[in-house]
């Protein structure tokens, strides 16, 4: 049972209880916390990405910044105009605003979490990817989710290129 930060001031999130769901054939996302339980503070979750995993698509975060923490595996991540690889233990800090993307390395898995400060009410966002993973939800019904879940879908030439080599 987590422990309440109300009265606490402490969130435990367990890996046997926590919330997971199916984004794709290929990602799975461990909701650790969300904005309610951090007192806003902070979102995280994990992901899980397999290989050939498209991971997340280009993207941008208007109140958020968001840090990429590889828990192991190989992960490709887009900044802006530019595409680094990052390893096992290598962290990238992005700051809002900044175009971003990311999946795991072609022929690698990885395994990564994601923190977001402040914290956004986003565990409905990724409950939304995987209804429309089900074919349960629609395109639609994700972007006009954009300012609520502050996440605003992007193009990117240079991911693009980069996924498709």
């Amino acid at each position: 049972m987590p422990e309440n930060l109300a009265t606490t001031g402490v969130w435990i999130a367990r890996a046997a209880t926590a919330e997971h769901v199916q984004d794709g054939p290929t990602s799975e996302l461990h909701l650790l916390a969300d904005a309610d339980h951090t007192g806003g503070a902070l979102t995280i979750n994990r992901a899980v990405l397999d290989t050939g995993s498209p991971g997340a698509p280009a993207h941008s975060h208007t109140r958020t910044t968001e840090a990429i923490l590889v828990l192991n595996g190989s992960l490709d991540v887009l900044t802006g105009d530019r595409v680094a690889t990052l390893t096992t233990g290598d962290l990238v800090v992005i700051q809002p605003g900044v175009v971003h993307a990311f999946a795991p390395t072609a022929g690698s898995a990885a395994d990564m979490l994601a923190i977001y400060t402040p914290g956004q009410q986003r565990f409905e966002y990724y409950r939304l990817l995987e209804r429309l993973y089900r074919g349960e939800a629609t395109l639609d019904n994700l972007t006009a989710g954009a300012d609520r879940y502050d996440n605003r879908y992007a193009t990117s030439e240079v991911w693009q290129e980069h996924r498709n080599g």
